[in-house]
């Protein structure tokens, strides 16, 4: 019938100039670029390989298959682990049943084949003990709807009679060692077998050549996709039995008020970061009348509920007649009664090995009405949680929409989640404990929401980069847009793409610092920090003096724009519950008097006292302090090369028209330095480690003060 919902993206000229290795790598890129066919990390892919032995010098065949903890989409070649298939396959005299299903796991690194490559993951069997070359494992929605179904072994041999196909079933098992001898005994007993379901969790196609691998899978996958959308189709508007509510006009504005809070009580522990999934077929879901009963039962593959754990958190209530503070009661209400639960899911399913309770908080909540949130320790992980719920709300369309008979509209019944003793032991596997305890510790900033206004360039820029490089999730504000891209592109190029965005903000606009902070919430969740390096100086006339405007916009820029920055970071901080820090930055200027910077040097004298006023103010859920540097001429975008020249000419500083920019620099920079007790300049590196100091933990007892950044300057000594 051809292909209806996925395209053949396989380069045949390219591929031909690809060793075999480098074709599974392309093959695994072009299936893992598609979240149709499989999600983030989740599925494998393999290549059994002809190389020579470094040791004998002899050809031998190497299973590359990908590694523990790889996601097929963005894999190269250094995330396949490659195993001695001669090896490997000795290793069915070691299996001595279920019982040594995770001892099994302990021969896998013995087996290994040259130096490189990632450590084998579980799933290694399941490629290895197969006898073919080329094999894919994917967890496509349309056939784990079909795998997930009661009724799903007879749609699957309606779907074979349909499309001439002859796809087997093989019966759920956690996935390991023991699976592995299953499904190798099915294949055994069905030699013209093109495929297979595991039931409830996903497909295995194979090939001879990887370019046949690939085109099985995807067309086996967009045939198991018509055969499903057609049972939808004629469900229609019945789906998850019909709406019952609908989202509430201005559902994203209050999803920006709702998820602070929300975050804020699931951060009991350490703190999440939140993402707001926005999808149509998830506002059709939780807006259904079969959204209670389904959210509860869970996901049925384990790929799934390893990140929404057991099932999402949902909130029972008429969003028609929202109020914050109906919500609110609702909410906690709710998690209490989840959190319970999920203490009677442990204790219940436990075993005398099993490790101890995890946090009962839940990764998924479904808000009828508004929307659906996802958590996570990081951006990335958030939103790929919500990819995977996504995926689940897939899997009991299409379930549901298979079943025998439709009673008042509810297909529900025929959606087969995995048994709660299933999920927990999957959750609670020894073998992802000692996945989670190899870990590294967490960095400074991880779980950190950070918002720095004026981070365009600077000191802003270095210490947007500083935080991330600790694991922040960096918000960069700037007037200058294309400034603050910039540095949340770098950010994201060393960090990965969830690690920073950007977004334009006028301090001295109360409405564009509002509008600002909603940005970030969208974003991610909320808020922890807050750091504003902006500022401006305004240069007097021929005569000396300063305009009533020059006056006007640096007070409002340089002190009202601080102010109105902590209130709305405060009201965030309020409705999240959790603590919070600010960073101001102030300059040596406003201890030592001059002449001709008077707006600038006042604006800052006044700051320095509103650190410690906000300091009392906002104790003691936040801190509040500053940094005072001396003059940073390194990319200070305060210092163009005509003030430069400027401040040379006012000390006597002698330079040339020949002089670059940089040299300038250098020269009054040197000329500063030479004014402090260490005759060093102050470099945004040095101001950067100062503010990383007074923001992290090591700080946490600090508050209302001002530290100075000025290689010992003594007329700046603070009073």
């Amino acid at each position: 019938m051809g292909l209806k919902y996925l395209g053949n993206k396989w380069d045949k000229k390219y591929a031909s100039k690809l060793s075999e290795e480098e074709k599974l790598k392309y093959r695994s890129n072009l299936l893992g670029s598609d979240l149709r066919i499989t999600n983030f990390g989740g599925g494998n892919t393999s290549s059994k390989i002809e190389k020579v032995d470094p040791i004998t010098g002899e050809k031998t065949q190497v299973l590359w298959v990908k590694g523990s903890g790889g996601d097929l989409g963005s894999i190269d070649l250094d995330g396949f682990a490659q195993l001695y298939m001669e090896k490997f396959n000795l290793l069915e005299k070691k299996y001595n049943g279920l019982d040594s299903e995770d001892k099994m796991v302990e021969y896998y690194p013995l087996c290994k084949f040259g130096e490189g490559g990632r450590p084998a993951s579980i799933d290694t069997p399941l490629h290895a003990l197969l006898p073919f070359k080329h094999i894919d494992h994917l967890h496509p929605d349309w056939a784990i709807a079909l795998a997930a179904a009661k009724n799903g072994e007879a749609h699957l041999k309606n779907f074979n009679a349909k499309f001439n196909r002859n796809v087997i079933w093989v019966e759920w098992k956690r996935p390991g060692y023991h699976l592995a001898t299953m499904i190798k005994k099915a294949i055994a007993n069905n030699p013209d077998a093109d495929g297979l379901i595991l039931a409830s969790h996903g497909t295995f196609h194979w090939g001879e050549t990887s370019y046949e691998c690939y085109k099985n899978s995807i067309e086996i996958t967009d045939e198991i996709g018509q055969y499903v959308n057609t049972k939808l189709k004629c469900i229609g508007g019945k789906i998850f039995g019909g709406s019952r509510y609908t989202l509430i006009k201005n559902s994203g504005e209050l999803s920006e008020k709702i998820i602070p809070f929300i975050r804020g009580k699931l951060s009991e522990g350490l703190p999440l970061i939140g993402h707001i999934v926005i999808d149509k077929s998830v506002n059709r879901f939780i807006n259904s009348k079969d959204v209670k009963k389904l959210a509860y039962l869970g996901t049925s593959c384990p790929d799934h509920f390893i990140r929404t754990k057991v099932r999402p958190l949902f909130i029972d209530w008429d969003p028609s007649k929202y109020n914050f503070n109906n919500f609110e009661e609702k909410f906690i209400k709710a998690l209490e009664n989840y959190k319970k639960d999920y203490k009677r899911y442990y204790e219940e399913n436990k075993d005398s090995f099993s490790p101890s309770i995890r946090p009962a908080s839940p990764t998924v909540v479904i808000v009828p009405g508004i929307g659906l949130f996802t958590f996570g320790k990081s951006k990335k992980e958030a939103r790929i949680t919500g990819e995977f719920y996504i995926n689940a709300i897939h899997v009991m369309e299409g379930a549901t929409a298979l079943s025998d008979k439709i009673e008042n509209g509810r297909t529900y019944n025929n959606y087969v989640a995995l048994p709660e003793k299933e999920a927990f032991d999957i959750e609670y596997w020894l073998l992802e404990e000692a996945k989670l305890k190899r870990m590294p510790p967490e960095q400074e900033f991880s779980r950190k929401i950070v918002l720095v206004v004026g981070g365009a360039s600077g000191i802003g820029r270095e210490l947007c980069i500083r935080i991330a490089s600790e694991g922040g999730n960096i918000f960069v504000g700037d007037l200058d847009i294309n400034g603050a891209n910039k540095t949340a592109s770098i950010i994201r190029e060393k960090f990965g793409e969830d690690s920073a965005i950007s977004g334009q903000i006028d301090i001295s606009n109360r409405e564009s610092v509002r509008n600002c902070f909603i940005e970030v919430v969208s974003k991610f969740g909320g808020i922890d920090i807050l750091v504003n390096t902006a500022a401006i100086i305004t240069l007097p006339d021929s005569d000396g003096d300063h305009s009533d405007k020059n006056w006007n916009k640096t007070f409002n820029i340089n002190v009202k724009g601080n102010y109105f920055l902590a209130e709305e970071f405060s009201k965030l901080i309020k409705l999240q519950g959790r603590e919070g820090s600010i960073l101001f930055f102030s300059s040596a200027n406003a201890i030592v008097p001059k002449k001709g910077s008077e707006p600038y040097d006042v604006s800052k004298a006044a700051l320095n006292h509103l650190i410690r006023e906000l300091a009392i103010r906002y104790a003691p859920y936040i801190r509040v302090n500053g940094v005072s540097p001396a003059t940073v001429l390194k990319n200070s975008s305060m210092f163009p090369p005509k003030r430069v020249k400027k401040s040379l000419k006012k000390y006597n500083i002698k330079f040339t028209a020949k002089d670059s920019d940089e040299k300038l620099i250098q020269k009054l920079a040197d000329f500063y330095a030479k004014r402090t007790l260490t005759e060093k300049d102050i470099t945004p590196e040095s101001v950067v480690e100062a503010s990383y100091f007074l923001l992290s933990t090591k700080a946490d007892r600090i508050s209302g003060h001002i530290i100075p950044v000025d290689g010992g300057l003594k007329e700046a000594f603070l009073r």
